[in-house]
């Protein structure tokens, strides 16, 4: 490899940016405003902050239907506990399988243990990280009761591929929506395609309350049943003190639903705004050498900005992430430490006391998933991503991205 004619930040040279980019974490990179001071003080002034005798959290539960386009939506308190809420509702016999992804968060994962499920991992696409029909439909079997795809960093699974695969086997797909809120799939939102859709208000996601989870279907059964699971199986609508099957309280708070409605006003605007500073970034990707820009077909909605790496023409992905940090770029080599299922919960069967259930007869080895632990250890760079970056946060991005690309990459 040639040398470097520039001297990078990580090497003692200047970096592209001193100052932090927007961020999701403070409030540079967040939308909130007199609205949604207004909507909390109402509430406390109510006097009412619990949504079993409330008013915030129905009416936000009949607006986000509205928004998405289905029948139901079925508020609760976090994203994991939404995708609790659909796995619950699958109603899986202990030692079923669910099929999902290696890349995601382990929210994910957990709930599908919490309901004595087995996560079985399919692999994804080497390009998007999305799961691979192909891949799922080998990982099939007679116990399979649900897939759960994930929309990774805000682009579309292929999700009407798996609906078809799903509907020839009679099971049932769920829809991890947490990072791609108003993504197109053909001419509806993600979450309208699966017979669930689940969705994130954590702090990082495209509109938030801190936290809180938001589920979408078009069958009642469905949703009746998440709502129970919802407040510990207790029937309201019947005025009996009753509990009809094991459950937990996964309520969502008044406040959180009055802050939840007014970000719902904000939220096309915040994909509109993501949209235009991505696509001005990969105009300016363009062309390098062993980098590929995320694929978009007017479908992604980028939660985070993920780049692809040709580990033999690009170099090392850890070192193109130290790179680009000391360039004021924040950037995460890998996304996760290791596929999912090699975290110690799964890979040591760390579950209920000293039972391994239900993994004690289940393997995840090595290599299970060769695209995804390809993406992991060597591929895959994360930029986050922002609706409040200016087109002169775009070009910075930018400039340490080509920056890096000339310091480290032979032409």
């Amino acid at each position: 490899m040639d040398e470097p004619t520039i001297r990078l930040a990580r090497d003692g040279g200047t970096p592209v940016r001193t100052t932090p980019l927007p961020s999701v974490m403070n409030a540079t990179g967040r939308r909130f405003g007199d609205e949604e001071v207004k909507a909390v003080e109402g509430v406390l002034r109510s006097g009412m902050l619990s949504s079993t005798w409330g008013t915030e959290v129905p009416a936000l539960e009949r607006e986000f239907a509205a928004l998405i386009g289905t029948k139901q939506a079925v508020a609760c308190s976090s994203g994991t506990a939404a995708l609790h809420l659909a796995v619950a509702a699958v109603n899986p016999e202990p030692g079923d399988e669910i099929i999902t992804t290696p890349i995601s968060d382990m929210g994910t994962v957990f709930p599908i243990l919490l309901q004595n499920a087995v996560p079985v991992f399919a692999d994804v696409d080497p390009v998007t990280g999305n799961l691979d029909p192909a891949a799922v439909a080998a990982a099939i079997t007679p116990r399979t009761k649900a897939v759960l795809a994930v929309h990774l960093f805000g682009k579309p699974a292929p999700i009407h591929e798996l609906r078809e695969l799903c509907d020839r086997h009679g099971i049932l797909l769920i829809e991890d929506c947490a990072q791609a809120y108003l993504a197109a799939a053909g001419d509806a939102f993600v979450g309208r395609i699966g017979h669930l859709g689940c969705f994130s208000l954590q702090q990082t996601k495209h509109i938030s309350a801190g936290d809180g989870g938001l589920v979408v279907t078009d069958d009642p059964a469905l949703a009746r049943r998440m709502r129970l699971f919802a407040d510990k199986g207790w029937p309201r609508d019947t005025n009996e003190r009753t509990y009809l099957f094991l459950s937990l309280n996964y309520r969502m708070t008044e406040l959180v639903g009055a802050v939840t409605r007014a970000q719902l006003a904000r939220l096309q605007g915040v994909v509109d705004d993501r949209r235009t500073a991505a696509a001005r970034a990969t105009a300016g990707l363009s062309g390098l050498a062993g980098i590929t820009p995320p694929p978009d077909n007017g479908d992604h909605v980028y939660w985070q900005y993920p780049l692809i790496l040709d580990p033999a023409v690009a170099g090392d992905l850890h070192e193109w992430a130290t790179a680009l940090t000391a360039e004021g770029i924040p950037a995460n080599g890998g996304y996760l430490t290791s596929p999912l299922y090699g975290a110690p919960a799964l890979r040591d069967r760390v579950t209920y006391g000293a039972s391994q259930y239900p993994l004690a007869d289940v393997e995840y080895p090595p290599g299970l998933c060769p695209n995804a632990e390809e993406l992991i250890n060597r591929r895959l760079l994360v930029l986050p991503w922002n609706e409040n970056y200016t087109e002169s946060d775009v070009d910075d991005v930018v400039a340490a991205v080509r920056k890096v690309h000339a310091g480290l990459v032979t032409a």
